[in-house]
């Protein structure tokens, strides 16, 4: 933080006189850079870059990363069978739905959609993923393509320790070998590709201000994780490929290992979602560096004591463990802290002032969501700001009238 975000709640708040609050809005200039930026990183890797939705949720941002992209950016990382869907819709390819679903529901669309020709793949990591969907390709008559999904967390020295995220149980090799195989045996499906979300790397901050012997401990941590996963992941997908399974997409990363999961060779693609808007939770990367490009707006209804302000609403708390990085980033003004008795509330949200701050009776405060795409599902539109000037809005999925998940 620096007095950079001082000068863009002058401009912001000009901008933004006489709206409706709460409002939220994308500054494309930021975004529009931070499309470069992640381009840039695989400049010279030669991968392409998959787009994971969930992180936009916007069908208009979603387009524009791939029209100002260049040919850098290739396929959609979709979060649900029906996102999926829509996107398709609109022309939207090569699509994986990176999180497995069994309920009739999506296996309807799954058939319906390559029926018609979209190029969809759903992730599995079970035998009952497999059989079900086999199952269910074989009644339709067709093939259904499938993603393997290779867990990615780091078991450092062979403990039972579990560093990364919960997702799919496939770890080591015999466990990936023996899904493969019996896949192979399965009519109605084919395996033709494989991806693995090295979350310890790509959503663990490594860069906080002031913090340099913790930084340094999550930076070793981060590059022993890269040493052992790399390894696993090219043993993994030889084997495969050894054992007759064809497949051309190998996917991996997120926004906060674009560096290190392009630098692997066994990967064909990295994904990349976050670094588009680059919320709170994703501010303090050692390797890349995004610009805060999404932001919502409050504006201040009460002053309830010198020193202090209450904005109306502001409740936007991001998923996931629970914590105090989980609420709202109260960025512009710099220096606004919460109340810890009341947090962002549903209604109301109090904050205290920095020194020498002074807002008014119906002046904005300016918030990041903490985690990306979540913004999006308590807006309906987002402004769109370039150049300091409004140059009109756009649809949410949730304006589109659609809640995925």
């Amino acid at each position: 933080m620096n007095s950079d975000w001082n000068k863009a709640y002058e401009r912001y708040k000009k901008l933004f006189a006489g709206h409706r609050f709460p409002l939220a809005f994308v500054d494309l200039d930021k975004f529009d850079r931070n499309i470069a930026y992640v381009a840039g990183t695989q400049a010279h890797t030669g991968k392409r870059i998959r787009v994971a939705s969930k992180s936009i949720r916007c069908l208009d941002l979603i387009q524009r990363v791939f029209e100002k992209g260049r040919g850098a950016f290739q396929g959609i990382l979709a979060f649900t069978m029906e996102e999926a869907s829509f996107l398709s819709d609109f022309e939207l390819d090569d699509i994986i739905v990176a999180y497995p679903s069994v309920q009739p529901s999506d296996l309807a669309i799954f058939v319906q959609k390559i029926r018609c020709g979209a190029k969809i793949s759903l992730v599995v990591d079970c035998l009952d993923h497999l059989k079900i969907l086999s199952a269910t390709g074989q009644k339709a008559g067709l093939v259904l393509p499938l993603c393997l999904d290779i867990d990615m967390s780091y078991h450092p020295f062979g403990l039972p320790v579990h560093l990364g995220v919960r997702r799919s149980p496939v770890h080591s090799l015999i466990q990936a070998l023996a899904l493969a195989r019996a896949a192979k045996d399965l009519p109605g499906v084919k395996i033709g590709a494989v991806m693995g979300y090295e979350a310890q790397i790509a959503s663990m901050n490594d860069n906080y201000p002031a913090k340099g012997i913790k930084n340094k401990l999550i930076r070793v941590f981060k590059q022993q994780s890269v040493k052992e996963l790399t390894c696993r992941r090219k043993m993994i997908v030889d084997k495969l490929k050894a054992e007759g399974l064809s497949f051309t997409v190998v996917n991996g990363g997120g926004s906060g290992s674009l560096v290190s999961t392009g630098r692997d060779d066994c990967v064909t693609e990295v994904t990349a979602g976050s670094a588009f808007f680059a919320p709170g939770l994703f501010r303090y990367f050692h390797e890349v560096a995004f610009e805060p490009a999404a932001f919502f707006a409050l504006q201040v209804t009460r002053i309830p004591a010198p020193g202090m302000v209450t904005c109306q609403g502001g409740g936007y708390v991001g998923s996931g463990a629970v914590n105090a990085n989980r609420l709202p980033w109260p960025v512009m003004p710099q220096g606004l802290q919460y109340l810890s008795t009341e947090g962002a509330g549903e209604v109301q949200t109090p904050l205290k002032l920095p020194k020498d701050c002074h807002l008014a009776l119906g002046d904005p405060v300016f918030f990041q969501h903490a985690k990306a795409g979540e913004l999006c599902e308590r807006f309906n539109q987002l402004y769109l700001v370039k150049n300091d000037k409004i140059i009109g809005t756009t649809p949410t999925y949730r304006g589109q009238g659609h809640a995925f998940l």
